[in-house]
């Protein structure tokens, strides 16, 4: 415990910073993406507030990595720490786990796991989604031929994919568009996964639960009966 005490100190006192820094990141680059007649003084400052939440991870991942006391098995235990460092786009998943440090301080979190977790798969989407819409948009608003030309188009073509619908009509013709098309289609099979699995297993519980209720209750014919 004294080892890893220090690292759990850190992500503690870490956790909330981050998720701002993190929902500060995706509100820049919004900006970035959106506003096309920003000033350059304007569009330098969200550039280096860009620049300001990836150290931030940087540095908390570099120290958190030094506290761990076991170097490669830090990176094979975090690996999403490490993809979200690499890729920013990721970064506002940090958002996630505000909820999980919160409840660390108070006790035993309020929600059930089954809640957890499609809460967790929900905000998750959205965040997601936001992101790669607007990447998508950046890339593909003045590619030839592209079919996404407003950000509503790039909304449009998330919500499809990350559903997994695909209806075809908005598609991205870019290399890095199709990049993200990919990442997304994964990212939504397994949140979807997810939330189906976590559904499925609450309703086995809650009917196996009511089951053993109605099996153990007495009906109302029932009694002591003679020989």
């Amino acid at each position: 415990m004294d080892e890893v005490s220090p690292r759990v100190r850190w992500e503690q006192r870490t956790e909330i910073p981050l998720a701002v820094a993190s929902l500060v990141f995706l509100a820049m680059y919004a900006v970035l993406v959106l506003a096309q007649d920003l000033g350059a003084g304007w569009r330098d400052a969200c550039t280096g507030m860009l620049a300001a939440t990836w150290l931030l991870f940087g540095v908390d991942y570099v120290v958190r990595w030094r506290l761990s006391g076991r170097r490669l098995g830090f990176v094979r235990r975090h690996k999403l720490d490490t993809v979200v460092v690499l890729l920013p786009l990721l970064r506002p998943l940090r958002v996630v786990r505000v909820y999980e440090a919160v409840q660390r301080r108070r006790g035993e979190p309020r929600l059930a796991l089954y809640a957890r977790v499609i809460t967790y798969s929900g905000i998750t989407t959205l965040l997601l989604g936001f992101a790669c819409a607007l990447a998508v948009y950046d890339r593909e608003r003045d590619a030839p031929g592209a079919d996404i030309h407003t950000f509503g188009d790039a909304l449009w073509w998330a919500a499809a994919t990350l559903t997994t619908v695909g209806y075809g009509d908005v598609v991205p013709v870019t290399t890095g568009g199709r990049l993200l098309a990919v990442g997304l289609m994964a990212c939504g099979l397994a949140l979807l996964g997810a939330v189906t699995g976590s559904f499925s297993s609450w309703l086995i519980q809650v009917f196996a639960r009511e089951g053993e209720v109605a099996g153990g209750a007495p009906g109302k014919d029932d009694g002591p009966r003679g020989k």
